[in-house]
């Protein structure tokens, strides 16, 4: 049986589950998925244990029924965002003891390692660490020294951190709901690996990944990511400004917005005009759908402008020849290219995660807002063929067996050993419990 691997997406509007795997011609399937209401999550943040813990059983049960065969979900990889999210740029040096042996994954590795081990402020941990380009015996520019000869190691990182509060809830949450996190990724990241291509890697490109909670963007220019930001604005803000406005309730500013919103107002015509159902006894309300349109667009004018902001804050904008992709929920706002074009002056496309897929065909995986949850799938299989050389070189390879396998990732595991410890325990006494249940 081909490997499998699943991937959560614990946004502040949805919970979905996908679970993927490879076809023979070495394409990404996507087998199944389930989705759930988020109710236990802002801003891209656990806010409530257990409705978020509930969400994720209801997710991942509706996944698992749509399998076919007898096959139970119990490893995970999941997303993390939220305005606690910071980078930073660093240069890590590894003195080699021979010069004759070549640089190795495991030169690379110890590299990384002790990128892993950098003091940070208090309540911050580091998430990812990833390398941008390396330098051996101070020629730069390589992007590769596997195989090359050099006393001197050095590479370039982009180091993403994170609270270590928000680490563990989402920690705590998947644990409860009986399954192991394999892998914690950036959800910018992930949404990159479903919906960019890697000439507009190459060419130098901005993906923005507009979620219920929060804005995500990342920058890579020479097929390498150079920056990232998580803005603390989405598309319930859009919908509460909706709500106020319009002074409609908040079901009713969503729906709203997904059925008739427009992100530029000049495309509304003045005579158009929807009735809002009223409260028992009451008339019903009639908006105009340029009023509509007016109100989205000052909101969303105010999110491209931070995104903009952080574009030249990242000293890459007159190097993007790929321009801008905008993924996510928020992106399926009618004339919302038009409206970033405007803004930016830069070439904007929509983005959609069934660009890599087998089996593109599925309608409901069509839609931007599962950009990353299909994400987090096609970096599990990297991170897991990853795994699969450092085993060929002879390195130490303890990946998890069950419905659904797990990947070792050896900086990645120091992560986890002091989210371990900082719990007490708690990983075993949930493993134990959901061990006994079955």
């Amino acid at each position: 049986m081909s490997k499998i691997i699943v991937g959560l997406d614990i946004g502040t509007t949805k919970i979905a589950c996908f679970v993927g795997r490879k076809n023979e011609h070495g394409k990404m399937e996507i087998l199944s998925m389930g989705k759930s209401e988020s109710l236990g999550v802002t801003r891209g943040m656990v806010s409530n244990i257990e409705k978020t813990i509930n969400s994720i059983r209801e997710a991942v049960d509706e996944a698992e029924s749509r399998i076919e065969g007898d096959l139970s979900i119990k490893v995970v990889n999941v997303g993390i965002a939220g305005q606690h999210i910071k980078s930073i740029q660093h240069r890590g040096i590894h003195t080699r003891t021979s010069l004759e042996n070549e640089i190795s994954q495991m030169d690379i590795d110890a590299l990384m390692d002790d990128m892993y081990r950098l003091a940070m402020p208090p309540g911050e941990e580091i998430i990812t660490v990833l390398p941008q380009e390396y330098i051996v015996d101070n020629e730069q520019g390589i992007k590769d020294p596997i195989g090359m000869s050099g006393v001197r190691l050095e590479a370039n990182f982009h180091i993403i951190t994170g609270n270590i509060g928000a680490s563990l809830n989402i920690n705590k949450c998947v644990q409860r709901a009986g399954l192991k996190v394999q892998d914690i990724v950036l959800e910018p990241i992930a949404s990159a690996h479903s919906v960019l291509t890697e000439e507009e890697k190459e060419a130098g490109v901005v993906l923005v990944d507009i979620g219920g909670g929060t804005t995500d963007i990342a920058i890579f220019h020479e097929g390498i990511i150079r920056h990232t930001a998580v803005i603390p604005f989405g598309g319930n803000v859009i919908t509460e400004d909706i709500k106020e406005g319009c002074t409609i309730m908040k079901r009713q500013a969503e729906k709203l917005k997904q059925k008739f919103g427009s992100a530029l107002a000049s495309e509304s015509q003045e005579n158009e005009v929807v009735a809002i159902p009223g409260l028992r006894g009451r008339a019903p309300k009639e908006i105009t759908l340029r009023n509509l349109a007016s109100i989205i667009q000052a909101r969303m004018e105010e999110i491209i402008e931070l995104v903009h902001f952080e574009i030249k804050n990242s000293g890459y904008e007159k190097k993007l020849i790929g321009g801008i992709v905008v993924t996510g929920g928020g992106s399926q706002l009618r004339h919302i290219t038009q409206l970033f074009e405007y803004v930016t002056a830069m070439d904007t496309r929509i983005g959609y995660p069934t660009e890599h897929l087998a089996n593109n065909n599925t309608e409901a995986m069509k839609s931007p807002m599962y950009a990353t949850g299909i994400g987090l799938v096609m970096q599990g299989f990297e991170d897991y063929e990853r795994s699969l050389k450092r085993t060929d070189l002879g390195e130490n390879n303890d990946s998890e067996e069950g419905g659904v396998k797990g990947h070792s990732k050896p900086p990645k595991g120091k992560f986890f050993e002091e989210l371990m410890k900082k719990m007490g325990g708690f990983f075993v006494e949930e493993d134990e419990e959901s061990e006994s249940k079955k």
